[in-house]
């Protein structure tokens, strides 16, 4: 069972998907986060705090289907960040990115989340896949900015679509949508 879960920044989406699996011990944390400064320390340090010590995490944007092991259920959080990393890798140097550079930030990104898809669904295991919600705030300023939420808004179409079931989360609360 593949579940996708969208929705603002500090929505509640991290604390539903975690919700999801309640109770259950056999769970794996995948961490696409980099620890770059004191202020990303300290958000991952409050995600840590906020899941049992039993789950098992796995960190890293790269090779994400090698989190999959013997555990039935698998958090991957977030694919937002998975993006901006791999992004980021490949454009750093860039004040602009052409249309043919975006695609193949974009497939680079979908190859990771669909590798991992496969890999759940051929074992028969369940997995929750966290996004940020991009698309329902103002149109960034910067070119960057513009193409990150672009790339990120196809992303999240794609993963939904795919999905078994997704969910919206706004305040706290969550929307099923399919």
């Amino acid at each position: 069972m593949i579940t996708f879960i969208t929705g603002g920044a500090r929505s509640g989406k991290s604390s539903f998907a975690e919700g999801l699996y309640k109770g259950k011990e056999d769970v794996v944390y995948i961490a696409t986060a980099i620890v770059t400064d004191e202020e990303m320390e300290d958000r991952v340090k409050m995600h840590q705090d906020s899941r049992p010590a039993e789950w098992r995490t796995f960190e890293g944007f790269r090779d994400i289907d090698k989190a999959v092991g013997s555990e039935e259920n698998y958090l991957l959080d977030c694919i937002t960040v998975l993006t901006s990393n791999i992004m980021f890798e490949k454009t750093k140097d860039l004040k602009r990115i052409d249309i043919e550079t975006q695609k193949q930030v974009e497939d680079e990104i979908l190859q990771e989340i669909n590798k991992l898809i496969q890999k759940i669904r051929d074992k028969d295991k369940n997995l929750v896949l966290v996004s940020n919600e991009v698309g329902s705030s103002l149109v960034p300023e910067h070119h960057i900015s513009r193409v990150f939420r672009d790339i990120q808004g196809r992303i999240n179409q794609k993963v939904a679509e795919i999905s078994d079931s997704a969910y919206l989360v706004v305040a706290g609360l969550p929307v099923k949508l399919k």
